[in-house]
């Protein structure tokens, strides 16, 4: 059977981070913050984090060696209630919206470079291509994954290249500290700016639920996760350098399409309909990854509970084709009916909750002695998790005290998901007693 190798692996992390929250958050954070340091600084450390959570996971995965990234953690390590929530969050709120939200701007950039495409047919077009792309075999899968994230990878260093060699410089930003940035790096509005590049990040995980169909796990995964996140930034830090220096801030400040601003007061004429073509071609591969990946948690559910037991079932190829469809119908029903947004405005903080659980988990393997012989062990351990649960729930408790609707909205998803589980667990406890 053909298994998911370490590039396919490292394309699905890259993919699933560079998505819209680079192209989209450099507006907002310019409402609060000017200094071109502290924002530089943004990008670092929320690189920093996911760099730390990935550590983290790359031992839990190696060592919990199965697919669905956080249900599995959280069923070995806590209880199978934490890891249904887990599971249940990531099918409804993780990956179906994204998928759409991801989606949707693809074809918001298609129709800016093609007017007559209806945005809602090019957005729904694009995840029914994938999703039946996705069902074939693996090879199929992995090939097209590993050719759109080549693709934008390529893209986005061109875009920066030409910007630097051919583009006009409107502005001499000062990258250096300067009086104030300190203050600026503790204050509430680095927190706020952090909430969207967290968001950015969200995706280093993605390789976790594909373990255990990866060549190798043990040895792969830690590889997989720590130079995808890397991978990505370094891209970030060079897209962020490159959209400050390339247009003035006053017309980046509030402002969504970051990169067609860019484009246009670099390079003028039409290069912001050139960009708006080559952003939709970054989008395929966004949708693509979490289209590959987000189906192995309902297919890890569908295993453990009877009453989903349709979603484990596999074609000859070991493809989880019904999860993967389900998944695609989800995303498809949020482009059609437009009610994701409210879902996307506190999905970074379930999420986060999500990933705070998890990268905990760490301790509590250690703690009950589950760790593999000669498996990864967390580098700089445990500062590595220490910094990224700091940092997480610094943020969390920003968004709950300056957000409670989405905090308490979000919260409501979790004990949803915890009804669903015990009314899921008690059906599945009376069929087994026939």
């Amino acid at each position: 059977m053909h298994s998911f190798s370490k590039t396919t692996g490292i394309s699905v992390v890259v993919a699933n981070m560079v998505g819209t929250g680079v192209f989209t958050s450099l507006g907002f954070q310019l409402l609060n913050i000017q200094s071109p340091f502290v924002l530089m600084m943004l990008w670092l450390v929320g690189g920093l984090t996911a760099l730390c959570g990935a550590l983290t996971y790359a031992e839990l995965g190696a060592n919990l060696p199965r697919s669905g990234g956080e249900y599995n953690f959280l069923t070995r390590l806590y209880h199978p209630c934490a890891g249904f929530i887990s599971g249940w969050v990531s099918a409804t709120v993780g990956f179906a919206a994204p998928v759409a939200l991801a989606a949707i701007t693809f074809g918001a950039y298609l129709s800016a470079v093609f007017p007559e495409i209806s945005r809602t047919w090019a957005a729904g077009s694009l995840v029914l291509i994938l999703t039946l792309a996705h069902c074939l075999s693996r090879s199929a899968s992995s090939s097209v994954q590993q050719v759109f994230t080549a693709l934008k990878i390529l893209l986005i260093l061109l875009f920066c290249a030409i910007v630097f060699i051919w583009g006009d410089s409107p502005q001499a930003l000062n990258f250096a500290p300067q009086a104030g940035d300190q203050k600026l790096l503790f204050s509430g509005a680095f927190a706020v700016a952090l909430i969207y590049v967290n968001y950015a990040y969200t995706g280093w995980n993605a390789a976790t639920y594909l373990t255990g169909e990866m060549e190798n796990p043990q040895r792969n995964l830690p590889l997989v996760l720590i130079i995808g996140t890397a991978l990505v930034m370094m891209i970030y830090l060079l897209l962020n350098f490159t959209f400050l220096s390339a247009a003035p801030i006053a017309s980046l400040e509030g402002k969504l399409e970051i990169g067609v601003i860019v484009a246009d007061s670099a390079l003028g004429g039409g290069a912001g309909k050139v960009m708006g073509a080559v952003l939709a071609l970054l989008l395929v591969s966004t949708v693509s990854a979490m289209t590959m990946a987000g189906p192995r948690v309902l297919q890890m559910i569908g295993e453990d509970f009877k009453v989903f037991s349709k979603l484990a079932k596999c074609n000859d190829q070991g493809i989880p084709v019904l999860a993967i469809l389900f998944q695609g119908m989800l995303a498809i029903f949020f482009i059609v009916s437009a009610t994701f947004e409210s879902v996307l405005i506190f999905s970074s903080f379930v999420l986060g909750i999500n990933t705070v659980f998890s990268v905990l988990g760490v301790f509590v393997l250690r703690y009950k002695k589950l760790n593999i012989t000669g498996a990864y062990k967390t580098f700089a351990y445990p500062i590595a998790p220490l910094i990224y649960l700091g940092v997480t729930l610094w943020t969390l408790v920003y968004v709950l005290l300056a957000r409670p609707q989405e905090g308490l909205m979000g919260l409501g998803i979790i004990v949803a998901g915890a009804v669903i589980y015990y009314l899921s667990a008690d059906k599945t406890a009376q069929d087994s007693g026939r």
